[in-house]
C-alpha cells in the first residue's frame, strides 16, 4: 500500500466528511495509507484560531487517526527544513514544510493547491 501525505485542506475536508470536494482523489485515499506533517497539525490549529474549523487541531487529528488510521510523519524536523529550504517557489512556510515533509517520506502529497501542483512533481490532485 502506498503512503499519501495530506495537505491541510484535504485533512480538514476528510475530517468534515466533505466527500464532494474529495471526489477526484477519493479512490486513492481509500486504498492508501494516509499521513500528515507536523506542519499540517499546526496549520489546522491556525484554522481553528481564526474560526475556519470548529474543533481544535488535536481533536481533528485524533479523530482522523481513529477513523482512518492516519499517521503523523516521523521525519526529523531538521531534514524536513533542509528540504524546505530548496523549495523557493513560495514564501508560505506551511506549503514549504508540508511539501518538503512528503518528499522526505518519499510520499505523494494530495493537494488541490495549484502552486504546489505546478512546482512539486510528487504532488497530485486526481
Amino acid at each position: 500500500m502506498s503512503i499519501l501525505h495530506l495537505d491541510t485542506h484535504v485533512a480538514a475536508w476528510l475530517w468534515a466528511g466533505d466527500r464532494t470536494r474529495l471526489r477526484p482523489v477519493w479512490p486513492a485515499l481509500v486504498r492508501s495509507d494516509l499521513a500528515i506533517s507536523g506542519a499540517t497539525i499546526l496549520e489546522l490549529g491556525f484554522l481553528f484560531e481564526i474560526g475556519r474549523l470548529t474543533e481544535p487541531a488535536n481533536l481533528v487529528v485524533k479523530e482522523l487517526i481513529g477513523e482512518l488510521g492516519l499517521q503523523i510523519s516521523g521525519a526529523p524536523l531538521g531534514r524536513v527544513v533542509e528540504e524546505a529550504l530548496l523549495l523557493t517557489w513560495t514564501r508560505d512556510p506551511f506549503d514549504r514544510l508540508i511539501a518538503a515533509n512528503a518528499r522526505c517520506d518519499d510520499a505523494r502529497l494530495v493537494t488541490k493547491d495549484r502552486r504546489i501542483l505546478d512546482h512539486c512533481p510528487w504532488a497530485r490532485w486526481s
